[in-house]
């Protein structure tokens, strides 16, 4: 392995290890936070929240056309195609902000929003444009493939919004807790990654390198700009037609379903793109590079997306005031097989655009989007709050074409890197299942099933497919 494969290597594990880190620290503070609001809020004002939070989503979509991500795709970037991507951005996102606050009285009549959510739509408008101030910076950083720097202004920015939601909440400043948070986070967000990665804002529009820059960014978009319509949009329309309090029954639901993909695929994700886009010459190394991130998401979502689906009604039933989220348990149930089948897109949707075939991943998303609005409005009629997620549980079978088409471009096995953490977890929930109908529930019991789950399915692991955990770790961080 030579010194430039050597050192992409090295700042791909501490990336990615950063960004586990990151993730953890913020799905511990995340945890107790949501545990706290999910205690004090009721599922309506909960409700109100992810409606607002999808609201700015929304205008998040257009804030870019996809210079961002060719920024961090192309080979060399000159202070022409930096500049130009600022200007354009931030003309976009202050027309955006202009355009969503005299859109206020409309939105708050629309959704019937207390004045409390007003006051969080604006603070999240105002966090918008902070945030926007960030890109450059992060994007210097992402190129070097130096996540852990980005890793450590979001530890801290997730460490004041949940420290001050936490208390906030406890305080009796409901949803307004949200609106002093989101704002605290943005300011030291802000000031944190220019510290880190100083550059001077250059206002400039150069038309050549807008153009070569939008002849990636425009497709690469548009599959954000469908993922829009799949997601956020669903939502509003599902707070429209549903009411807020189904909205919290499937936003809590989906949150907790979700958490382990947002931990692991999320994180594998941002590196995995940066990382193939260097190496998309050498197919070899792509395909053992995929290979690699089958095994190692496998080993890790496969335990504990089955431990949270057969305990999470144990969870539900110990914690104090948590009763009230029961309703939502099979809505769970089916957001956490879905999340488990469809985070097997994730890796080879990267892989399409770091090789420049966009337009693959934006057919698909075409596919998921117009799935999506066909089938939701039509199951949400039928079976009332579990048709999204039912809709979801659907389309989740796609990544098997998702799969099949990615073997066209690098083959690769699919099976051989997942059976064995696939078999494992399944022995891991068979005997989970039969204790679980056997032991009184009670936060002991929990926290010991949990562990004893844990431990059979390292022993599984370990005697029966013979692999060393600690081993596999090891190998991470072997640079020849």
């Amino acid at each position: 392995m030579n010194e430039d494969a050597k050192q992409l290597k090295k700042s791909s594990v501490l990336s990615t290890l950063s960004l586990f880190f990151q993730s953890g620290y913020s799905a511990a503070l995340g945890l107790g936070a949501n545990l706290v609001l999910t205690i004090v809020l009721s599922p309506k004002i909960f409700g109100i929240y992810i409606t607002v939070l999808s609201i700015i989503a929304l205008l998040n979509y257009f804030s870019d056309i996809g210079l961002a991500a060719s920024l961090v795709q192309k080979k060399e970037v000159t202070n022409d195609d930096v500049s130009t991507t600022f200007t354009v951005q931030q003309l976009m996102i202050i027309t955006i902000i202009t355009i969503g606050f005299f859109a206020t009285s409309f939105i708050q009549s629309f959704y019937k929003l207390p004045p409390d959510g007003i006051y969080l739509y604006w603070a999240l408008l105002a966090s918008f444009f902070l945030s926007s101030l960030k890109t450059i910076p992060s994007i210097f950083l992402e190129r070097k493939v130096q996540f852990q720097k980005i890793v450590f202004v979001g530890v801290v920015e997730n460490t004041v919004f949940y420290i001050a939601v936490i208390i906030l909440g406890l305080m009796g400043f409901s949803l307004n807790s949200f609106t002093i948070a989101v704002l605290l986070r943005s300011f030291v967000g802000v000031v944190l990654i220019y510290s880190i990665s100083f550059w001077k804002p250059r206002v400039g529009i150069k038309v050549t390198n807008l153009k070569q820059l939008l002849s990636f960014g425009l497709p690469f978009q548009a599959n954000s700009f469908l993922a829009l319509f799949k997601d956020d949009l669903i939502t509003l329309y599902l707070g429209k037609i549903l009411g807020f309090e189904a909205l919290g029954y499937i936003g809590w639901a989906k949150k907790w379903a979700e958490a382990p993909i947002r931990i692991i695929m999320d994180n594998i994700s941002r590196v995995l793109f940066p990382v193939l886009s260097r190496i998309q010459h050498d197919k070899d190394k792509v395909k053992r590079l995929i290979e690699k991130i089958l095994h190692y998401q496998t080993l890790l979502l496969a335990p504990v997306m089955i431990g949270m689906a057969l305990t999470m009604n144990m969870f539900v039933e110990i914690m104090p005031k948590y009763g009230k989220w029961a309703p939502a348990l099979p809505l769970f149930y089916l957001f956490s097989f879905a999340a488990f089948l469809s985070s097997y897109s994730t890796p080879f949707t990267n892989l399409f655009n770091a090789l420049g075939k966009v337009k693959i991943s934006f057919y698909f998303m075409i596919f998921w989007t117009v799935a999506t609005w066909i089938l939701t409005p039509i199951l949400s009629k039928l079976f009332g709050y579990y048709g999204f997620p039912l809709v979801q549980f659907i389309l989740s079978f796609a990544c098997f074409a998702v799969i099949t088409k990615a073997k066209q471009i690098i083959p690769f096995s699919f099976v051989k890197p997942v059976y064995q953490g696939v078999i494992s977890g399944v022995i891991m929930g068979i005997i989970i299942l039969f204790i679980k109908s056997h032991i009184a529930v009670n936060p002991f019991t929990f926290a010991a099933l949990i562990g004893f789950g844990g431990l059979v399915y390292l022993m599984s692991i370990t005697f029966i497919f013979k692999i060393d955990i600690i081993s596999e770790f090891k190998k991470l961080f072997i640079y020849e």
